[in-house]
């Protein structure tokens, strides 16, 4: 297994999934995600070859973009085709299968090394700046109202319920976005998410300013 060419080959393979992708889930998101997470496994000492793979491959099999919860087989079958070993297959599918967020009250914590860095990495580019987008993006390709003073945001206690929410964009702050800067399982995830956390503040600030003033 030449772990160069099945790099570059495995950027190919998810370009042609994810990139017509308007929901915030796009190659781009892809690629800052494996920029983080390796930032994040060199810091921390984890594999760098399993954290860029399963980077890469993180959201082909996501609910979210294909609908239903495929268990990594897109993922699994693009491994197994290029040679990659059963262990390490095992290994990279295992990474992806714990990084999502499931709910406000639903744990995800891992003693894996691998898995913390990446779902640090993806946590991190749900929030700040880039995170604000992206959820607007996803509420309007899900055609959800961008706010409702007359909806609460639901604390999910299971996965289930978080994948069924409809709830208006901004609700998605308190459900998720504003939680993830104390779900930050590495020093240096806890490090890079303080200022997105702050920044995120400061936009609900200026939104509800803006929402409550039309005169501002």
């Amino acid at each position: 297994m030449n772990k160069v060419n099945l790099i570059n080959g495995t950027e190919i393979f998810v370009k042609t999934v994810l990139g017509d992708d308007s929901s915030g889930h796009d190659w781009w998101h892809i690629h800052r995600v494996r920029t983080l997470a390796l930032l994040i496994a060199e810091t921390e000492g984890a594999d760098l070859f399993v954290v860029e793979m399963a980077a890469l491959l993180h959201d082909v099999d996501d609910w979210k973009i294909a609908g239903t919860d495929s268990t990594e087989q897109k993922s699994r079958d693009w491994l197994t085709k290029n040679g990659v070993t059963k262990s390490i297959t095992d290994k990279i599918c295992n990474v992806i299968d714990g990084v999502s967020f499931k709910g406000a009250k639903v744990s995800t914590l891992t003693n894996d090394l691998e898995c913390a860095a990446l779902q640090d990495a993806d946590r991190l580019d749900a929030m700040g700046a880039i995170g604000i987008a992206r959820t607007f993006a996803f509420g309007g390709s899900r055609g959800r109202a961008l706010f409702d003073p007359g909806i609460s945001p639901v604390m999910h206690t299971n996965f289930e319920d978080y994948k069924k929410s409809k709830g208006p964009t901004i609700n998605h702050f308190y459900e998720k976005l504003l939680l993830l800067k104390d779900l930050m399982q590495t020093d240096t995830g806890r490090a890079l998410a303080l200022q997105r956390h702050e920044y995120m503040l400061r936009f609900l600030d200026q939104f509800y300013a803006e929402w409550n003033d039309p005169d501002f």
